[in-house]
């Protein structure tokens, strides 16, 4: 007896070690499963991130910016359909369960041993969102039994409608959208609220596999799983008989995702740019803001149908000149005379072949239209414009013994003495030359900074005909002074950026600054009036209101450039090859540039009241013959209006 009694001692030991040791086992293989498990809690502060979308300044959308697009909905927002279509599909048992479906599991475990591997999850909604929310989509053993520790966590701390609703905003639907909102509006272009039924069952049958069922990537493919769910809503009493035949029958028109989605992608790159360095890319991407810009959709449409008209014929040129596979670009730049604001932008002809922006990007001669800048410093240091200037051939010495710099003008013909504002109406090259030798090459530069140009200008004569290269947008920004009375603004494309609860985030501050005077500012326009209505730049002369400009052609042909103003707006134009090749024999600024500039120009002022260039009270308007400076009588044929700062007018006529 003593013996039986022993043993059985000995077996009790043993059984309390052994259960001791499984319950020790199992404890830390719990604490090693547990341990690096996310705090639930932590979804308390959680936020989703959110879609950033772009308008133009008559809220138009541009664009849309995501790092996942995300747009998060309340679970009242979400059709009745839609919620019980992917319950049906994904998880019936959904508001019985405490996060695991125990028989699900059993029945996919024995799926899984007959098959050798992972093939079926038995996944509740509350697993997958613990997934989708805290780990890899990688199937192992191991996650799964994390998947399911974390169901039971978000199930003790969340009610099922809490759950469902964080798990509609998250989880995939195919082609980027996140969450149903961004589904519905990337299938459908509608809002999830505004779903039909059909359009439900489609949408909910897309998370058991995104990237297959997606309906922009198999139409076909994404109808058949529409009407597994739409069976298995009829199996489960949501939906009756005779609704189930109505709506397979239903035709589904999809969204097609379309590369020009994005409009006036050229300003939207600018505008991204910009707001990364100002508000980070975090905050930009996921923070689900509303950016307005300056830009009108108006303008830009006019802008990108000039471009597209207008190139061809150059190309046409080009061919006939023998020029192979000619491709020349364009940029296109507008801005708001009065505030700084960008009102259009084209960087290139297709931004989907080259997203190169040559309107603020591209460093290139701007030929004669520098010399404006050259002559307003001129009028800035009382140089009146009927100022006589030789214009004949000159050589400047070189740095180098023997080495002799000899500009030409244009044509190679020489006008003898003219007026300066004759020499700059008709581009002539040496007055220009001769001027910034009068001014001193470094006064010039310092001023054409002033007017806001920021690229590095060389301080030589040659920087009087166009040759250190700048960017369009600095151009068309230093041309803008002249009709802002002087005033210098730097172009800007953001007005303000709204955050969540629609609270202003960031607001732009223009940067203004006095550049020259008043009168300065008009006497310029004046000059610029003329390069319209009696030089280079004729063919603006039909337009319905005053615009004024100048043209630009570089060496051989290379850059071709119209930059010119009205009252309200400043608008350049740029032609020419990325390689820097030759456009063609005589494609001058005003043969390449400014008929693509005049289509633009009509467009943009055609719905604008008739405005006036600004004439302050400290100059005077007189009638002057352009070539000799002297008063024109009145029956002068060739008489033009010019201003002049009061007591520096002519007093002598012709």
């Amino acid at each position: 007896m003593l013996k039986i009694h022993f043993n059985k001692k000995k077996i009790t030991i043993f059984l309390i070690f052994i259960g001791g040791a499984f319950f020790g086992a199992a404890v830390g293989a719990f604490l090693a499963l547990t341990h690096d498990l996310p705090q639930i809690r932590s979804l308390e502060t959680f936020r989703p991130s959110a879609v950033t979308r772009i308008y133009s300044s008559d809220r138009v959308l541009l664009a849309e910016l995501f790092a996942e697009k995300r747009d998060p909905v309340h679970l009242k927002d979400i059709p009745f359909y839609l919620k019980e279509a992917l319950i049906a599909t994904e998880d019936r048992s959904f508001y019985r369960h405490s996060g695991v479906d125990l028989k699900g599991i059993l029945r996919a475990v024995i799926k899984d041993i007959w098959a050798g591997e992972f093939v079926e999850g038995a996944s509740t909604i509350t697993q997958q969102l613990a997934k989708t929310l805290f780990l890899t989509p990688r199937k192992t053993l191991i996650r799964k039994i994390k998947e399911a520790i974390l169901a039971f966590q978000l199930e003790r701390r969340y009610t099922k409608d809490e759950i469902l609703e964080l798990y509609l905003n998250q989880v995939y639907f195919g082609s980027g959208a996140y969450g149903v909102e961004s589904a519905a509006k990337t299938f459908f272009k509608k809002s999830a609220k505004d779903l039909s039924l059909a359009e439900c069952a489609l949408v909910a049958g897309l998370p058991k596999s995104p990237s297959r069922y997606s309906p922009l990537i198999n139409k076909n493919l994404s109808i058949k799983r529409r009407n597994i769910v739409l069976k298995q809503m009829k199996e489960t009493g949501i939906i009756t008989e005779a609704a189930y035949s109505d709506v397979l029958k239903e035709p589904i028109d999809f969204e097609k995702q379309n590369k020009n989605f994005v409009k006036a992608p050229y300003f939207v790159d600018y505008v991204k740019k910009f707001l990364e360095d100002s508000i980070g890319s975090s905050l930009l991407y996921k923070g689900g803001l509303t950016v307005f810009t300056t830009l009108s959709s108006d303008l830009q449409k006019a802008a990108e149908q000039a471009v597209e008209n207008g190139l061809p014929y150059l190309e046409k040129r080009m061919k006939q000149q023998g020029i192979i596979d000619p491709d020349p670009q364009c940029a296109l730049i507008a801005l708001d005379v009065k505030s700084g604001g960008i009102l259009a932008m084209i960087g290139g002809k297709d931004y989907y072949k080259s997203p190169f922006n040559r309107a603020t990007s591209a460093k290139r001669q701007p030929g004669s239209a520098f010399k404006p800048i050259v002559y307003a410093h001129a009028i800035e240091q009382s140089f009146p414009q009927n100022m006589m200037i030789l214009d004949a051939p000159i050589a400047f010495k070189g740095v180098k013994k023997g080495n002799e710099w000899r500009p030409e003008n244009f044509s190679r013909k020489y006008k003898g003495e003219m007026t300066l504002r004759n020499a700059l109406v008709l581009s002539q090259n040496i007055p220009a030359v001769r001027l910034i030798e009068m001014l001193g090459p470094s006064s010039v530069a310092q001023f054409g900074h002033l007017l806001g140009i920021e690229s590095t200008l060389a301080t030589n004569l040659s920087l009087a005909l166009g040759t250190s290269e700048i960017t369009l947008v600095e151009l068309v920004s230093a041309f803008a002074v002249f009709p802002n009375r002087g005033k210098q603004i730097k172009p800007f494309g953001v007005t303000k950026v709204l955050g969540r609860k629609e609270r202003i985030i960031w607001r732009t501050r223009p940067v203004k600054k006095v550049a020259m005077s008043r009168a300065g500012a008009a006497i310029m326009t004046n000059i610029l009036q003329g390069v319209v209505n009696e030089g280079t730049g004729r063919k603006a002369r039909f337009l319905d209101h005053p615009v004024a400009g100048k043209t630009g052609t570089t060496n051989d042909f290379k850059d071709a450039l119209f930059v010119g103003f009205s009252p309200s707006i400043s608008a350049g134009v740029w032609v020419g090859i990325d390689e820097f090749t030759t456009l063609g024999k005589w494609e001058t600024g005003a043969k390449a540039a400014l008929p693509i500039w005049n289509e633009f120009m009509k467009k943009a002022l055609e719905d604008k009241t008739y405005q006036y260039f600004d004439i302050p009270d400290d100059v005077v308007l007189v009638r002057m013959d352009p070539s000799t400076g002297l008063l024109a009588s009145e029956d002068s044929s060739h008489a033009v209006k010019a201003l002049f700062k009061k007591g520096t007018e002519p007093k002598r006529y012709h």
